[in-house]
């Protein structure tokens, strides 16, 4: 009788969580057509200090996209500071009719994506027009406004992109640039603000 109980729970907590998490529909055309924004800052830059980790700000950086994919992260290297990255895409990567010809995949702090038959815009386009984020909540208020969000949404956020520094040694830095691909090109931000429909 526990066992039945236990897996019915499962079930229940499997059917809340796709529930939860399931993508919201969009209509065809470019919701998001901005490119990010960022401004460097000086070398007297911002610092922040959060639990183990000192952070520094490289650059203030705002952006509005939609959200291709959501993955929390809960015992990798950085994950009680960074717990769920976002894959967010603006411009034609934020258009319905070009996301439903192609797969998109996280695992492991990386997107990975494919195109289902022909390529509905070119490579490029795609590489330049998202990115995986991992997103540093400022306070336990912005951390909440994140676990709500959901494949599909549009978001603005505003915040700072970072390098980071553990005690430990540990460290990790933000990309600079929207046009990079591969190792090393997802933005780490430092989240102050975040909104979206």
């Amino acid at each position: 009788m526990r066992r039945l109980g236990l897996l019915l729970l499962i079930c229940a907590l499997g059917a809340y969580w796709a529930w939860r998490d399931r993508p919201i529909e969009r209509p065809p055309g470019v919701l998001a057509p901005d490119v990010p924004q960022q401004t460097l800052l000086d070398k007297k830059a911002l610092t922040f200090q959060k639990g183990r980790y000192q952070i520094k700000a490289l650059a203030a950086f705002t952006l509005e996209a939609r959200v291709l994919g959501r993955e929390n992260y809960y015992f990798d290297a950085g994950a009680d500071l960074s717990p769920l990255d976002l894959t967010l895409g603006w411009g034609p990567m934020s258009d319905s009719q070009v996301l439903e010809q192609i797969e998109i995949r996280q695992r492991h702090r990386f997107y990975y994506w494919r195109w289902l038959n022909d390529a509905p815009i070119p490579r490029r386009d795609i590489e330049t027009h998202s990115a995986n984020m991992h997103l540093i909540p400022a306070t336990g208020y912005i951390a909440d406004q994140l676990q709500a969000i959901r494949p599909g949404h549009i978001v603005s956020l505003r915040g700072y992109l970072v390098e980071v520094h553990r005690d430990d040694g540990w460290q990790q830095r933000s990309s600079l640039s929207r046009e990079d691909t591969g190792d090393g090109a997802c933005e780490l931000i430092w989240v102050e603000e975040i909104r979206w429909h």
